[in-house]
């Protein structure tokens, strides 16, 4: 996974449109003082000839927010990149269309704009920058536009099975967060992964972690930093 609940974020992985399908299921323990919650997520990244598709499905989990054992809160995102000139001078920009929602999320947002794609020989170090405007119900923006940034590292230090990737967003929002009316919001959600499943004949399993970076996020104001472990299967 990557994403804790409330995460409003443009994250679409940085795969060659030649790179095969895949879903994975990831489980997180969030250690932040006002979370100690889990979270798990479906994840799935589909390329065709066409472009791309790219969605997750977040659910939360803690009985110290309703007093019973259960999720009580759900963030889903899909979008779809859109690249009919993969064989022109231009083959790493696509366009972009994106829907966030949820459930007790609050808000409701579609993005669109564009995105592009650096990366080296081999696809096996990425970087893709997108720039979108974005609409909101729930909330406004007096500049209703957002930048993300998302890379992947494979095998870093010679290690092999060993992944750094992540994302960044910034963003203008301002009525999500109260009178204050901040009009900055920041996220990034670095992770790293160990493909332990290699040692034992189980390619599928990883573990790791990820850290959750805001400021001005999710009705609370200020910087955040939350540390999450976790272990995502690859299917």
């Amino acid at each position: 996974m990557k994403k804790t609940f409330f995460a409003a974020v443009a994250m679409v992985f940085a795969f060659s449109f030649a790179a095969k399908a895949q879903t994975n299921f990831q489980v997180f323990y969030d250690f932040g003082d006002d979370r100690n919650n889990v979270t798990t997520t479906l994840e799935g990244y589909y390329g065709d000839n066409w472009g791309d598709t790219y969605f997750f499905i977040d659910y939360d989990f803690n009985a110290k927010k309703n007093g019973v054992p259960g999720s009580y809160g759900s963030y889903f995102e899909i979008a779809r990149g859109l690249n009919f000139w993969k064989d022109s001078a231009v083959k790493d920009l696509s366009a972009h269309v994106e829907l966030n929602a949820g459930v007790n999320f609050g808000n409701i947002n579609w993005l669109f704009g564009a995105n592009y794609l650096l990366h080296n020989e081999d696809y096996s170090n990425t970087l893709t920058l997108e720039l979108m405007f974005k609409t909101f119900k729930g909330s406004s923006s007096d500049l209703p536009m957002q930048f993300t940034a998302v890379w992947g590292m494979q095998d870093i230090f010679d290690i092999k099975g060993l992944r750094f990737c992540g994302f960044f967003d910034i963003w203008g929002e301002n009525g999500y967060l109260g009178s204050r009316g901040d009009k900055f919001v920041f996220l990034s959600e670095p992770q790293l992964w160990y493909n332990v499943g290699q040692h034992f004949g189980c390619d599928n399993l990883n573990l790791g972690g990820e850290v959750e970076i805001s400021c001005n996020f999710a009705g609370v104001h200020g910087w955040k930093v939350r540390p999450c472990l976790g272990a995502k299967w690859v299917f």
